[in-house]
């Protein structure tokens, strides 16, 4: 699912209108329909009042037809206009068919209407139009329904969120309980400084031009079930171990032999054909217990790695869970990192803080390496970021396309950066995921994705992300968030991949 800017967001309304012959208040009766649709069913027929705040554009336009919509269904709407010299022409249109019965007045600035708990609260003041933070009348505004308490649902955008570029950090903007976005997701729905304004998010349909769609250039998607489906192939049924790659793992220090574990049990449910782990001594007996499928390869050390093994037989290499930040396991990264002679590798922890405490390593990052930072450990790679989490973003774009791999921002929406510097923003996986030792589960399942040679490292990368979320959801969806713990994911990465499987043709 691509994510367009504000300006292809209102190229692609345009397109829709020649393609399908549409007037724009016709467009805006499809929003208005798609988002009563949404609407209606969770107001459960009860008979609470609405308070919708128009502006003087097109959001404001859409709020009249919703007023219209609701008013038609029954329900008590009140309409609050914001005070404007000029009004958009479809604004203008939505106001004329406004029936009189609805209770529809310019707002007092002086005087703004109290509102109550139990009152729901429509934000159709300023859409994906808006290029600058609200002032004057409109931010004073804004700040009446923060402090209100009553839930507010934004229609297309919370107003003064600007659609893919950051505001000034006091700027007024709604704070919506709920945001419904027409047709597609905006960028600023997915970066964290933005939560509290955007709330939940949930996109409807209003029939916008497939074919723009399709070929408009974007550097950000969304992923979902629809994008990754079927991108997993079928196993043939002459299938063997050998089908699915031999995947190395170097995991586990003193004290930390469960991260290897986690690891070594996410990668064997996540179909590698063989696994073989690297531990210090100390974790045989630890590993060849719990994860007995894995082949335990014990390093002469007893706490931590200290030699690299042979990489012949390895379709895939991971590092890091666990690993410890000895002298001697930099050196074994090191030996890696000139060694793998396009091997594909997959770093993480550990490993990724050796790279931030040394970062002339940096440069002999093979191409198409995956790495998966936790934001803490992308500092340390790259620096804080300067100003705000779309900075962030431009430093993971800048740092993938640097060096020729792909690297995960993990958190919620995981955003994915590859060497052409596309982002990819994962839809699945819940605040329970957020405990000791899922970062390590990832590490586990991309390993075994990576060792297969049927995968692009993309779609290793894609479906791996996904599948992990899933996994967590799937598990949430019996232990409950708070109760979640990594192991439970685990459990459910198989069912996860089959649900993105490519499955038989029919006749």
């Amino acid at each position: 699912m691509k994510i367009l800017t504000a300006a292809q967001t209102h190229l692609a309304d345009q397109a829709t209108l020649h393609a399908q012959g549409l007037r724009s208040d016709e467009l805006m009766e499809r929003a208005a329909a798609a988002f009563c649709e949404w609407l209606l069913p969770r107001l459960d027929g009860a008979a609470r009042p609405v308070h919708i705040f128009c502006g003087p554009g097109n959001n404001g336009g859409d709020g009249l037809a919703i007023a219209r919509r609701l008013f038609q269904e029954g329900m008590e709407v009140q309409v609050w206009l914001l005070p404007a010299a000029k009004h958009s022409a479809d604004f203008q249109v939505n106001r004329q068919r406004l029936p009189a019965d609805v209770p529809c007045q310019e707002l007092n600035p002086e005087q703004l209407p109290l509102l109550s708990p139990t009152t729901l609260v429509l934000d159709a003041l300023f859409g994906t139009g808006l290029s600058r933070p609200l002032a004057d009348e409109a931010a004073r505004l804004v700040q009446h329904l923060n402090s209100s308490g009553a839930p507010l649902v934004a229609v297309d955008m919370p107003s003064g969120l600007l659609t893919d570029a950051p505001q000034p950090p006091d700027s007024a903007v709604v704070q919506a309980r709920y945001t419904i976005s027409f047709e597609l997701p905006k960028l600023a729905f997915l970066l964290p400084q933005n939560a509290r304004f955007v709330g939940e998010w949930q996109v409807v349909s209003i029939g916008l031009n497939a074919d723009f769609i399709h070929n408009a250039p974007v550097d950000n998607f969304f992923m979902d079930v629809n994008s990754l489906a079927g991108r997993l192939p079928a196993r043939s049924k002459f299938s063997h171990k050998g089908t699915f790659g031999h995947a190395l793992l170097l995991a586990g220090s003193r004290g930390k032999i469960g991260a290897a574990v986690l690891a070594s049990r996410a990668c064997l449910h996540g179909g590698v054909g063989l696994l073989t782990v690297r531990v210090p001594a100390v974790g045989y007996d630890i590993l060849q217990t719990s994860a007995p499928e894995a082949m335990a390869l014990t390093d002469p050390a007893t706490d931590f790695v200290t030699e690299l093994p042979d990489l012949t037989p390895y379709a895939a290499v991971g590092i890091g869970p666990g690993l410890g930040q000895e002298g001697a396991t930099l050196e074994v990264l090191r030996q890696l990192l000139r060694k793998a002679n396009g091997l594909p590798l997959v770093l993480d922890a550990d490993a990724l803080n050796l790279l931030g405490a040394n970062p002339e390593l940096l440069k002999l990052l093979p191409p198409d390496t995956l790495l998966t930072p936790h934001p803490k450990e992308f500092e340390r790679l790259v620096g804080k970021p300067a100003r705000d989490d779309y900075h962030r973003l431009e430093q993971l774009r800048h740092f993938a396309q640097h060096y020729r791999c792909y690297c995960v921002l993990k958190g919620a929406y995981t955003a994915l950066a590859t060497p052409e510097g596309v982002i990819y923003f994962n839809s699945t996986g819940n605040p329970g995921m957020a405990t000791g030792g899922s970062g390590d589960v990832l590490t586990g399942l991309l390993l075994a994705l990576r060792a297969d040679k049927r995968l692009t490292p993309l779609d290793a990368a894609l479906l791996g992300l996904y599948a992990h979320g899933r996994a967590g959801d799937l598990a949430a969806q019996q232990s409950g968030q708070a109760g979640l713990v990594a192991g439970d994911i685990v459990r459910f990465i198989g069912p996860a991949l089959q649900e993105l499987t490519t499955l038989p043709a029919g006749f």
